[in-house]
């Protein structure tokens, strides 16, 4: 009989808060109590966990939500919201791919797939309808989110693109511009856009084109740019602390599109100068601040600066005073000399021409906790301070309070303060070692400068504690008490119950990698770069409370024994009968030595590089170690022989475990590795066979816990995770796992093949059809195929044996393909449809074109059945469209299709003219309604003017009768 294997899941992630991968959002939602308008919290923070968008209540540091897409196991890249609607964000991820959420439900809306790699920025429109995206790929695609379609995709950047910004300038320049000018094309939309390539680029969206390209950046590449909220000007930003102002010629732009055809070379940016932040770290985000004329800039060190734009008065004043300077400095001067610099002082007076350094000035620099990766401005309403959220690289999100230009002339120095940080909920620095529990309900995650108590099932983080640089950390029984190895050779006993640090003893002169409790738990065995291998005796003594003569009962770690090896100790592990004790070496080699006598028992060599972690089986029979050389060895302990030698994973193994008190005893030499590769795998150790692949860490795996039964194992990475992985009542085999693990790396290589052959031909157009290939959508253009095919030949029989049934009324009706009668009887042409009706509209284009040239006389065939019975109007009509504008030259030169197409054309107008004016009809009644409803309010406003000089106030007259 075959054996089979218990399945494992992820189930759980908790402990991150904020990851460095994608950018943070603000929004407002919960600052108001219903009824007043006063604030009463801080909004919400959307931020990136790896796969996730978290938000969190930004005051009490709670997590409202979770946003995760089963399906999807790449980290989020970049979130954007809409202005429009504001439950709606757009979320980009590391495989090209963008869903659009909704925040009220959680739930992806839409999916779209268009990039070849990450998403770096995403961009709503004014009107909230299309959305611009731009990838590592230099790829720019505009998505329509109505119809939930790719419009086209815009080449011309040869870098990642880092920045977008939709400018409509007809709606920006009302004032600027003529009525009838606005009148004639009131949808001008234009795209800003930057790249790695040091282009700021603009973009004409409704003729697909770049009508203006400039180098933003005069040394390397162009990492972010901010546009102001009226679109009149722009800031980009590189290496070197440049910052680059741009002026937009809004008036311009609203003239381009009826120039098109003149051969001018218009330009519509118009650079004003460069500035210099103090940090000279290249900059990674500008936001500007929607009310106030403030400007947030951040690099990647750990600080944000922000940036005021000064009013017309400061400006005239600081000008004058440049021209009094000059004239005192010109009387000094020759007379004729003198007029000169008074003409130029003169000429300097105008605003417009003044120099970007008068206008726009330093405010403060904020220091921050970590190094800055996203900043978000906090716009609330009567607040007299300016609010900062920042995200940083350590895992935090932090909220700065900084003052506004006060009316003091003295230039002391503005006070920042960090207001709220949410914090508690994640480490700050990598997880560096992890312990459950004996009744597996808590967990201890230790890392530089924190211990954190976690409840397992809930995931909540009970207690936050203070320490060293912890290597390594265990509970002592009774669970009340974790004992923690750090860096510095220091054993540390925290009290979880009070919080509180217990002991603290020097216990090595190197650091101590390695702890252990003894199975009995009586003592607890510690191993460090010193070389020594120290025991430790748990000892309850009674120490005198000070004042008083009352004594207290304490936990004390008495040293009983050293044992001294020729290089430092990395791991220790005692068999769990407690007859051994395994020490592994810096010089690749394991020692086994007795417990009772610390006599040399075996020497384990074969390890090419040091062996990072072992494990004894429950039956202390086996011992696997696994090493820096990428390879598992699992030996015998009873003559020290190594039964294989496994090549494991891609990078060094950090972490072996087996299951420490397996229920079923086969499960006895089933053993688990984690690595820096991201993976963690599971091994059958009698038949040294892998069992399963468990995919979805973003970073090297640094520790890994199991529980006793192993019903659960427990990992944490450098992507600031910590993960549940548990088993699930699910069987696998290993074959089967080795045919998905086939097709899996089939699959991938058929989608990168794809890639591969666009690439291939050579020069392309500027724009360009935003489809992509997935395996998604090459099985849904099978099933259209498969779909045609079988009825193509259903709907032959059907009509012959209705032909047949006008001549002899009796006749049994045919036998029909299996399929068809296993749904219900449905007819050959309403499967077609629904075959089609299911594919998601995002990845219909894509399965549409997987279709070859020889099935459209099939597909054309249903259509004009479809369009006849007016069935699903809108997704034949998509279809039928995109079908002719695909295939139109050899539609064109086919004369099979030729009466179809006829027959189908006069249906088409009939049933298109009928819905044109039933929605002609309703749009009227819907007017009608609406007016009747305005003459019938109660409450009408109107203009009373009191007093001439007064202005006119607004009062309500209500209709009593």
């Amino acid at each position: 009989m075959v054996k089979s294997y218990s399945k494992y899941e992820h189930t759980d992630a908790f402990g991150v808060i904020a990851t460095a991968s994608s950018n943070i959002v603000w929004t407002s939602e919960g600052v108001t109590q219903p009824g007043s308008n006063r604030p009463s919290g801080l909004g919400r923070a959307f931020a990136a966990a790896n796969e996730e968008v978290l938000c969190w209540d930004v005051k009490k540091g709670e997590l409202l939500s979770r946003w995760r897409d089963s399906s999807c196991t790449e980290e989020v890249t970049v979130i954007c919201r809409s202005e429009v609607d504001p439950d709606i964000f757009a979320v980009g991820y590391a495989d090209g791919s963008i869903r659009i959420w909704d925040s009220r439900t959680a739930t992806v809306i839409i999916s779209f797939n268009g990039h070849k790699s990450a998403v770096t920025t995403l961009a709503f429109d004014r009107s909230g309808v299309r959305l611009a995206s731009g990838a590592r790929d230099t790829d720019i695609v505009i998505w329509d989110l109505v119809s939930e379609v790719g419009l086209f995709k815009l080449r011309g950047h040869k870098g990642q693109i880092t920045a977008l910004h939709f400018l409509h300038p007809a709606k920006a320049a009302d004032g600027e511009v003529s009525g009838t000018d606005i009148g004639t094309d009131t949808d001008q939309t234009f795209l800003l856009s930057t790249s790695k390539d040091s282009l700021i680029k603009i973009w004409d969206v409704n003729t697909q084109h770049c009508i203006e390209t400039r180098i933003a950046q005069s040394n390397g590449e162009c990492w972010a740019m901010g546009v102001s909220h009226d679109g009149s000007g722009c800031m980009t930003a590189g290496n070197d602390g440049e910052l680059k102002v741009w002026a937009i010629d809004l008036p311009g732009l609203s003239r381009a599109s009826s120039s098109i055809g003149e051969a001018t070379e218009q330009r519509y940016l118009r650079e004003r100068g460069t500035l210099y932040r103090q940090g000279k770290d290249k900059t990674l985000g500008i936001s500007f601040h929607s009310r106030s004329d403030y400007i947030a800039v951040h690099g990647s060190e750990k600080a944000a600066e922000i940036w005021r734009i000064r009013s017309e008065a400061e400006i005239q004043k600081s000008l004058a005073r440049k021209r009094r300077r000059k004239r005192e400095k010109a009387r000094n001067e020759a007379d004729g000399e003198a007029q000169k610099q008074e003409e130029l002082a003169e000429e300097k007076v105008n605003i417009a021409d003044a120099e970007i350094g008068e206008v726009i000035v330093p405010h403060v620099i904020v220091r921050t906790a970590g190094k800055v990766r996203s900043i978000s401005w906090m716009e609330m309403r009567g607040a007299k301070k300016l609010h900062l959220l920042v995200g940083t690289n350590n895992n935090l999100i932090d909220v700065y309070e900084v003052p506004q230009k006060g009316k003091s002339k003295t230039d002391e120095a503005l006070e920042y303060t960090r207001s709220i940080s949410v914090e508690l909920s994640g480490h700050r620095n990598d997880v560096r070692a992890l312990a459950l529990s004996s009744d597996d309900r808590m967990l201890a995650s230790a890392s530089s400068g924190g211990l954190k108590i976690w409840n397992v099932r809930t995931q909540n983080c009970l207690r936050t504690l203070e320490c060293g640089y912890a290597l390594c950390c265990a509970f002592v029984p009774g669970d009340k008490i974790v004992v923690v190895g750090t860096k510095d050779g220091d054993i540390e006993l925290f009290d979880i119950a009070t919080s509180s640090l217990l002991d603290k003893i020097s216990a090595h002169e190197g650091a101590i990698w390695t702890l252990q409790v003894h199975p009995d738990g009586k003592s607890v065995i510690t191993g460090s770069a010193d070389k020594c291998v120290k025991f430790w005796n748990f000892e309850i003594v009674q120490e005198e409370v000070p004042g008083t003569r009352r004594t207290t009962p304490r936990l004390k770690l008495v040293q009983s024994r050293v044992l001294k090896v020729s290089d430092d100790v990395l791991n220790v592990q005692f068999s769990p009968d407690s007859r051994l004790l395994a020490v592994s070496t810096l010089d690749n080699t394991v020692k086994v030595f007795f417990v009772d006598s610390l006599k040399l028992f075996l020497n384990l060599y074969g390890h090419k590089l040091p062996i990072l972690n072992m494990s004894i089986s429950s039956d202390s029979k086996l011992i696997a170690t696994c090493s820096a050389d990428k390879n598992v060895r699992i030996w015998g302990l009873d003559f020290g022989d190594c039964h294989k030698a496994l090549f494991g994973h891609e990078d060094s193994i950090m972490q072996i475990a087996f299951i420490p008190h397996p229920v079923e005893q086969e499960e006895k030499h089933i053993f688990f590795s984690a690595s820096k590769d991201k993976m963690i795998k599971s091994w059958d150790g009698d038949k040294f066979e892998q069992i399963q692949r468990l995919k979805g860490h973003h970073g090297e795996i640094w520790a890994m816990a199991i529980s006793r039964t192993g019903d659960f194992l427990v990992t944490a990475s450098h992507d600031k995770s910590i993960r549940i992985w548990s088993r699930t009542d699910e069987a696998i085999f290993l074959e089967e796992e080795r045919e998905r693990e086939l097709e899996e790396l089939y699959e991938s290589n058929l989608t990168n093949s794809f890639e591969d052959e666009e690439q291939a031909d050579g020069e392309q157009a500027e724009a360009v059809a935003a489809s992509k290939q997935t395996i998604s959508t090459l099985t849904a253009g099978e099933r259209i195929a498969e779909a045609l095919e079988l009825g193509l030949e259903d709907l032959e029989l059907v009509r012959n044996w209705e032909a047949q049934k006008k001549k002899n009324p009796n006749l049994a009706p045919p036998q029909r393909n299996p399929l068809f009668i296993a749904l219900g009887n449905i007819s050959a042409e309403r499967h077609v449809l629904n075959t089609l009706s299911k594919i998601p509209a995002a990845q219909l284009h894509d399965a549409l074109l997987v279709l070859p040239f020889s099935s459209l006389p099939a597909l054309f065939t249903f259509i004009s059945i479809w369009v006849q019975r007016q069935w699903n109007v809108t997704l034949t009509c998509r279809v039928l469209f995109f079908m002719l504008k695909t295939h139109q030259k050899q539609i064109v030169a086919s004369r099979e299709l030729k009466v179809t197409l006829e027959g189908m054309r006069n249906d088409l107008r009939r049933m298109l003219g009928g819905m044109k004016d039933l929605i002609g009809f309703n749009l009227a009644a819907v007017r009608f309604v609406g007016e009747r409803v305005d003459e019938n309010k109660l409450v009408r406003l109107e203009d009373v003017e009191e007093n001439e000089e007064r202005s006119g106030r607004k009062r309500g007259f209500i209709d009593v009768a």
